[in-house]
């Protein structure tokens, strides 16, 4: 096949792989028709599923489902696609990051957009480094830790950091700048802008949601995302030749790639376009020594090369390809951080001894150790959430637990019939429930308790009762009983206080997130009672 029919079949699948990907990110999430209707759906006790395949990406993920096999003895439900890739890596290379990763092809399309630094030639910028090694550091320290039950793959797993990244910084940003851009034309006198702030909001609202989303450090995650994106002018696919450990592994597997790059030393002119345009730093030039295990496979020196000096074949060989050039520090590195990290994570308490009190997990979470053996930190559950209540932890976990979900409930609830988090879930840290199984088990994932000295009737300040109202489960796990309070001014006020029957209470939130009491609500919920937990709880 033609050089140029290559280069185009890659950039054609790149395109296609990335807009499939953004779709199904877009795509988790409650459809127009249910949110629209969405208190008629859930009172009704419907299933909420989602009809696209949102975590196809993630079972094509060879990381996600090793480190899960690792970490948690489990195999993933959609395993074989993984395997589909490994099965190709060992014929064609990594032909995974050249024709199918939705972040290499973004990382590919910055760096054509601005290579290098001014006044660096591309040349230099394209030569191998011995930074690319930090990738395997990075696997191995990824698998190791797995193997010691600790799965932190998904910091660093391009699927997940992508995911991430565009689903709880990049979609928010934008949704708050283009809201705001719409809310000024609305607000003006003049009828075209109106009507068009009107139509961009019916057009919009399925991608940017239907009201501002917020995420815990979404900054943050935001900064890292930008500042990856940035590298790209320093060295081209700085990620996928630095960073990446689902590449490194790829590169691993490369070794018994029968797709080879043939190199006619006689024809070669030494114009160094073959360089210039490599994407992986492999060293495509004739003269110089093939790096399969870098060879992103965009057949970009094969197409630009002017005297046919390079060409790709199938060749059917007995003796491997080079092998990776690891290096013993980034190995050996990978081997120490790898049994480290797991345990001085769980130095701080979070896990053996007294667990925060705001760390309440989704409904149908694993024990706390299972579940993080198994999260990959992807954000799927906080983007598909229809109240925002899920979001990264920060400390609330500890290190091990770093960016896991976790509810806040004065941003959000758990909304009573709800299991989209549990059916979205790639790994299965989120058991997938019914809503018949949520309610009748029921399934708690904390307790509500009472700030009597905030509460207004019970401070004697107002009448209040919407804590109770708002209370989903029948019975209401918070009752009323009439009383008489003494006012601030010292007269009498009939009020009903509100109190919490701990055995019914689910710790679902709402109570907190209607709560009248702004900043510090009245009523709060913690994860003591939890139901995923024997040591958790309040009553015995």
């Amino acid at each position: 096949m033609k050089a140029r029919s290559l280069v185009w079949i890659r950039r054609i699948s790149q395109f296609l792989f990335l807009l499939f990907f953004l779709y199904l990110l877009i795509e988790s999430r409650l459809s127009q028709d249910v949110y629209l209707d969405y208190s008629v759906t859930v009172s009704s006790g419907t299933e909420l599923r989602l009809d696209a395949p949102v975590t196809f990406f993630f079972e094509l993920d060879p990381l996600v489902v090793v480190s899960s096999l690792l970490a948690g003895s489990v195999l993933i439900k959609g395993f074989l696609w993984a395997v589909v890739v490994l099965v190709f890596t060992i014929f064609l290379g990594r032909v995974f990051c050249g024709f199918i990763c939705p972040f290499g092809t973004i990382h590919h399309f910055i760096g054509w957009l601005k290579p290098t630094l001014k006044g660096k030639p591309m040349v230099q910028a394209n030569q191998k480094r011995p930074s690319q090694r930090i990738k395997y550091f990075v696997l191995v320290a990824a698998l190791m830790g797995a193997m010691a039950g600790s799965n932190m793959a998904g910091l660093m797993d391009p699927i997940s950091f992508l995911f991430r990244s565009i689903a709880l910084a990049v979609i928010p940003g934008l949704g708050v700048g283009v809201r705001s851009f719409f809310d000024w034309l609305a607000a003006s006198d003049i009828k075209l802008f109106n009507l068009i702030s009107y139509s961009a909001e019916i057009v919009l609202s399925p991608i940017f949601g239907y009201e501002h989303k917020a995420f815990q450090a979404a900054w943050f995650i935001g900064f890292l995302f930008l500042v990856i994106l940035f590298m790209n002018r320093i060295q081209p696919r700085f990620w996928c030749r630095t960073l990446c450990p689902l590449g490194a592994m790829l590169a691993v597997f490369s070794r018994f790639s029968i797709l080879k790059l043939v190199k006619y030393d006689e024809r070669c002119t030494k114009c160094l376009l073959c360089d210039m345009n490599c994407q992986g730093a492999s060293a495509p030039r004739p003269g110089q020594a093939w790096e399969t295990a870098e060879c992103l496979v965009c057949f970009n020196c094969f197409h630009v090369c002017p005297e046919g000096a390079l060409d790709f074949k199938i060749r059917l060989s007995p003796r491997l390809n080079k092998s990776p050039d690891i290096g013993r520090r980034a190995l050996l590195g990978g081997l120490l951080a790898g049994v480290s990290l797991p345990f001085l994570g769980r130095l701080n308490g979070q896990v053996h001894k007294v667990s925060s009190p705001l760390l309440i997990r989704p409904p149908g979470s694993l024990e706390e150790i299972k579940f993080l053996e198994r999260c990959q930190r992807c954000g799927l559950c906080m983007k598909v959430c229809p109240t925002n209540a899920i979001n990264p932890t920060l400390g609330e976990a500890g290190m091990e637990g770093f960016w896991t979900p976790r509810l806040i409930m004065t941003q959000g609830y758990c909304e009573y019939t709800c299991t989209l988090c549990g059916s979205v879930c790639p790994t299965g840290a989120i058991r997938e429930i019914t809503v018949k199984e949520k309610i009748q088990g029921p399934i708690k994932i904390g307790s509500a308790y009472l700030d009597r000295g905030r509460c207004l009737p019970w401070s004697g300040n107002a009448p209040c009762i919407v804590c109770e109202e708002h209370c989903p489960t029948s019975p209401k796990a918070i009752y009323l009983k009439d009383d008489i309070v003494i006012r601030p001014d010292g007269g009498p006020m009939k009020v009903q206080l509100p109190y919490v029957d701990l055995k019914r209470c689910v710790g679902c939130g709402i109570c907190e997130y209607k709560c009248p009491v702004r900043g510090l609500p009245a009523i709060r919920t913690i994860a003591a009672g939890e139901s995923r937990s024997l040591r958790n709880q309040i009553l015995l």
